[in-house]
């Protein structure tokens, strides 16, 4: 039997695009086409596995000629496939585009009108490269810097109890590796099954028997009865991945296993009892979804018996270097080439870009350097390409009790950029700190303002001001 070819799903549209990249690519992939953000998402819900690639044009609609569509729908396929290899097809065929569509997750950019040729060869180098799965890492999630420690002991404190643990920490961060690896694998819960749901990937309709399991004839099509997560991991862990996506309406169905352990299959009255220990993980914050109304206090009380935070790579210093080495290591051994090397320019770029798509953005850039450059010594400029230094300064590298670090990252911004707004950037480094004051202060404006060392009024009037910027 010949093996399966590679599902390549294609986002554009453009029919006759769309039309004439499946015909070029059909003795290779098995090929499935999309015109919209909205009816590709729901496309891939139907899926029983997610493609291993995808070409996306940036300008879908209902604004094709605008970035945003395109944008949005690289976050979410990576949110439902984070092994998923995306390559961007755009008219809108500028540098700033392309690194943000990096910074996003995607591992290339290409320009329309594009040659199919090139495109199959960049298609086929980025599957060569391994997958970012957990066995990838070091067991003990590589890292020297102190948020990494205390993370390392949260989770050797947690591991072997059978309480939820919630999973905190921005898209790209390793969630999935601290659930799987070290919530899991690592402890004497191994030998027990582990099953992963992301709660973004499938439609509301399809959650509630997926997590629980149907009655033969509970619904169209349930010809069968079904076992429900739950109920397949047993003993062992069901991981509960973009739990800030669990529509509201089902959390009432999940707190009720949570505080007793009951659940009925969709279709049936029998009431079984789950024994699987609960780990869940977002990218959200829940205390401002449950502010908003999106998320039920008592589930978020529930989940996060215990909870951990994955640090993001901007706040873990020098870990930046280590995973550097650590992935040029790995690729030049899958691809037997030589590894590239930074110049001392190029690493205090390196080391002042804070990343915004944290480990998966890191491990894309070195698998593009890896290609373009292996065996050479990487230049400022070269690097520069690869990053997204559009971006106003980030808050992480203002630091007010150091001001050689402090010009040493204006330094790096004002290299990136032929020029820049400065009063837009001084204007986004307050709103940061502002907004980060009023989150440590749950909204109370007079605590924010303390915080701030300015008094209540002049906090209230800045703000006041961003309405009518």
């Amino acid at each position: 039997m010949p093996a399966a070819k590679p599902l390549l799903l294609i986002v554009d549209d453009d029919s006759l695009i769309s039309e004439s990249l499946s015909f070029a690519f059909a003795d290779e992939f098995d090929v499935i086409s999309s015109h919209s953000r909205p009816h590709c998402l729901s496309l891939i819900r139907q899926l029983r596995f997610a493609p291993q690639a995808a070409l996306i044009d940036l300008g879908l609609p209902p604004t094709p000629h605008r970035p945003e569509e395109g944008y949005a729908l690289i976050s979410e396929l990576l949110a439902i496939a984070p092994n998923m290899k995306i390559i961007v097809l755009s008219g809108q065929n500028d540098e700033s585009n392309a690194r943000h569509a990096r910074t996003l997750g995607a591992v290339d950019f290409v320009g329309k009108p594009c040659d199919p040729t090139r495109l199959n060869s960049l298609l086929k180098q980025a599957l060569d490269f391994p997958a970012n799965d957990a066995n990838e890492l070091d067991p003990d999630l590589l890292g020297e810097s102190l948020p990494m420690q205390r993370l390392r002991i949260q989770l050797r404190q947690y591991s072997e109890l059978g309480f939820p643990v919630l999973i905190e920490g921005e898209s790209g961060c390793g969630k999935d590796i601290v659930a799987n690896r070290h919530l899991h694998f690592l402890t004497e819960r191994r030998n027990t099954p582990f099953l992963a749901l992301n709660c973004a990937a499938l439609s509301p309709t399809l959650i509630e028997p997926t997590l629980f399991g149907y009655a033969r004839g509970a619904f169209t099509g349930a010809t069968n009865a079904k076992a429900g997560y739950f109920e397949e991991a047993s003993n062992g862990t069901l991981f509960l991945d973009e739990i800030g996506e669990l529509p509201l309406e089902l959390q009432p169905k999940l707190l009720r296993v949570l505080e007793n352990g009951e659940y009925q299959r969709v279709g049936e009255t029998q009431t079984r009892i789950a024994t699987a220990r609960i780990i869940a993980a977002t990218n959200r914050d829940l205390r401002q979804e449950i502010r908003a109304g999106r998320f039920r206090s008592d589930l978020y009380h529930r989940l996060s018996v215990f909870t951990v935070n994955v640090p993001p790579l901007r706040d873990r210093g020098r870990d930046r270097l280590l995973l550097l080495n650590h992935f040029r290591s790995v690729f030049a051994t899958q691809t037997r080439a030589p590894i590239f090397t930074l110049s001392p320019e190029a690493e205090l770029v390196w080391m002042n870009y804070s990343f915004p798509g944290n480990v998966r953005e890191l491990r894309n850039i070195v698998i593009r350097l890896t290609a373009h450059y292996s065996g050479q010594k990487v230049s400022r400029e070269q690097l520069a390409q690869e990053l997204d230094l559009d971006e106003t300064l980030p808050i992480s590298n203002i630091q007010t009790d150091s001001r050689e670090h402090t010009r040493s990252a204006a330094l790096i911004h004002l290299n990136a950029a032929p020029a820049i707004d400065l009063d837009a950037t001084l204007a986004s480094l307050e709103r940061s700190y502002i907004e980060v004051a009023l989150e440590l202060s749950d909204g109370n404006m007079s605590q924010a303002a303390r915080r701030l060392g300015i008094n209540r009024t002049t906090l209230y009037n800045r703000m006041q001001g961003w309405k009518q910027q």
